[in-house]
């Protein structure tokens, strides 16, 4: 494994971790008194502001959806997929340990919510059928992968996709949370799930099928609106595609 592969895998370590805090802080410890506005912002803006900082190094995914997403619009070589999906994994879960430590040192009488509340259900209370999560999990992670790979074509404006990425994740958050608590990302799913246990960690399958099924088609999809051919696609900012003849 070359240096620049080691950084882009730190990269995508780095931004699903700070991904990931921004769910965990702000559906642990705002969401009480904030709303869903908080967590919905909350994520949006640590995707934008990695995707500055570290997505000219690894491309800025931090998702295994998109990962798969961009295989599937042909800006990302296969081979490459399942080592980013374990350096996401990896930095979802590290920053979940993070706060389940921080829950933990919170003193009685405040307003916290717990990892469950902070988790991807469906069927859960007053909550929404599976086959409804399914489908907004699957629909929102369609329309965001497009949103990602139209924003950082050839064809769009310059230095704006992490703006365009992450307003459209606040905007799939304000949709979604209602239903589902929003994953769009199965990494962020994992990492609260293995803190919550219980329900979550029985429903988190359908926080990997959904979003990654949607993700492929939002990529085929953006493939074809693009008109890319995937031989000659241009790849995510600090991806590199080999030559292919």
């Amino acid at each position: 494994m070359t240096l620049n592969e080691q950084r882009a895998l730190a990269a995508e370590f780095a931004g699903t971790f700070t991904l990931v805090s921004a769910v965990c802080g702000a559906a642990l410890f705002s969401a009480p008194s904030a709303g869903l506005v908080a967590v919905a912002f909350a994520v949006g803006f640590s995707v934008l502001a990695m995707a500055f900082a570290v997505g000219h190094v690894s491309g800025g995914h931090f998702n295994p959806a998109v990962t798969i997403g961009l295989v599937a619009g042909g800006r990302f070589d296969s081979e490459k997929a399942l080592l980013y999906i374990v350096a996401q994994v990896a930095g979802g879960i590290a920053a979940a340990f993070v706060f389940w430590l921080i829950l933990k040192g919170a003193l009685p009488g405040g307003r916290w919510n717990t990892f469950l509340g902070a988790s991807n259900t469906y069927a859960s209370g007053n909550g929404f059928s599976m086959p409804a999560v399914f489908l907004i999990e699957a629909v929102i992670t369609a329309l965001f992968m497009m949103v990602i790979m139209g924003a950082t074509s050839a064809g769009a404006p310059v230095g704006f996709a992490p703006i365009a990425i992450g307003l459209a994740l606040v905007l799939f958050h304000l949709a979604a949370i209602p239903v589902s608590n929003a994953s769009l990302n199965p990494a962020r799913s994992t990492a609260t799930a293995l803190f919550a246990g219980g329900e979550a960690l029985t429903g988190l399958w359908l926080f990997w099928v959904a979003p990654i099924i949607g993700g492929a088609a939002g990529g085929y999809a953006a493939r074809w609106l693009l008109g890319e051919n995937p031989r000659r696609a241009l790849p995510m900012p600090g991806t590199r595609r080999r030559r292919r003849r």
